[in-house]
């Protein structure tokens, strides 16, 4: 097996585990998100961090990682304004928070299993 059929297998695996749920209550809902994501739709958010555009990094993680439990995204890109004009702020940093700290979470989950 080849280093980039190696790869590719560990990303698929990482890919297609479970999915993590974050209970919104503000939102009365629940969002679903993945503990990694294609680096294609990671560069749009690492772009927006490096030009200091912090909130519309946020939203746009919310955006591309939000999943309903069946694995489908929850917002389209024209949600991006309302998300941005008409959300909670609070809300949308701790939604946003949790969605890109799931790896982490579920790494610390798996270690006080061990």
């Amino acid at each position: 097996m080849s280093i980039t059929d190696k790869i590719a297998k560990h990303y698929q695996s990482s890919i297609s585990g479970d999915l993590k749920k974050i209970h919104v209550e503000e939102w009365d809902t629940d969002i679903f998100c993945r503990t990694t994501y294609p680096l294609k739709d990671e560069a749009k958010i690492l772009e927006l961090q490096t030009q200091g555009k912090t909130v519309e990094a946020l939203v746009e993680s919310i955006i591309v990682k939000a999943r309903d439990k069946n694995g489908k995204r929850l917002f389209q890109d024209a949600d991006r304004i309302k998300l941005m004009n008409e959300a909670d702020p609070t809300v949308i940093i701790k939604v946003g928070g949790a969605i890109n700290n799931a790896k982490i979470d579920l790494d610390q989950e798996t270690a006080s299993k061990e």
